[in-house]
């Protein structure tokens, strides 16, 4: 039976995120019953990572076993034919190896988070990006960032519903980049938390805005606390840009 590897775009706007549910709208959901429209088989799609309601995916990886082989090409066609009118886009599909695993061989995630820090209203970003109307100090931002950098236990930046094993993780990336009133925090990291991404970059925002200092940012990790973590940003900001493997 072949393995195939799908790569996907998609607006996590009108989702409740990437999970299967029951009574919600899902990506997973919608992929499934696309793969089941052209195949005629009931197939489980498995993502890379479950992206939270209202957050978005560039490069998001998922692999599915499909009894009846199709052509890459073909089936990435179809299933985008199968897909409309959700905004979830099949980008590519590939046959793989059957020990490729979306999530477990996965060795690096990459994510994006968009602020535009404007106090005008937004207008086409609407759903794709944070409008923060205070000042933000970006360079203050980038350098308390790297003190986030490494092996840490992030318990004060993980979900309180997180379900993973350890708190620790190695962040191998937090840049704060500003582009005008554009300003693009970028990450990368074997895995993440639940929530991690946002909290990070709410606690980040309340750097820039005067709020705390690098040192009040790695007082918040060493607390090994929730309570600790600053606001989570919103879902909107957020994007799985790419998975490395």
């Amino acid at each position: 039976m072949p393995r195939y590897k799908l790569t996907i775009e998609y607006d996590g706007t009108p989702f409740c995120g990437w999970q299967l549910q029951a009574d919600a709208p899902t990506v997973q959901g919608a992929l499934e019953a696309a793969v089941g429209a052209m195949s005629g088989e009931e197939v489980r799609v498995h993502g890379s990572g479950r992206t939270d309601a209202g957050v978005h995916a560039l490069g998001q990886v998922a692999h599915c076993d499909i009894a009846k082989a199709f052509p890459p090409d073909r089936l990435r066609d179809g299933l985008n034919a199968h897909l409309r009118p959700h905004p979830i886009a099949v980008l590519a599909a590939e046959i793989v190896a059957e020990s490729f695993e979306a999530r477990f061989s996965a060795k690096r995630r990459h994510y994006l988070y968009r602020i535009r820090n404007t106090r005008a209203n937004l207008a086409l970003d609407i759903g794709r990006v944070w409008r923060v109307p205070r000042a933000l100090d970006t360079d203050a931002m980038h350098r308390a960032a790297q003190r986030l950098i490494g092996k840490h236990d992030f318990t004060t930046f993980r979900d309180t519903e997180c379900q993973a094993k350890s708190p620790e993780k190695t962040l191998g990336q937090l840049d704060v980049i500003r582009d005008g009133e554009a300003v693009n925090i970028i990450t990368s990291a074997r895995s993440f938390l639940h929530s991690q991404v946002r909290s990070m970059v709410g606690s980040l925002v309340w750097v820039g805005e005067g709020r705390w200092s690098a040192d009040d940012l790695a007082a918040a990790l060493a607390a090994r606390d929730r309570a600790a973590c600053g606001p989570v940003a919103p879902p909107e900001g957020l994007y799985l840009v790419r998975v490395e493997y």
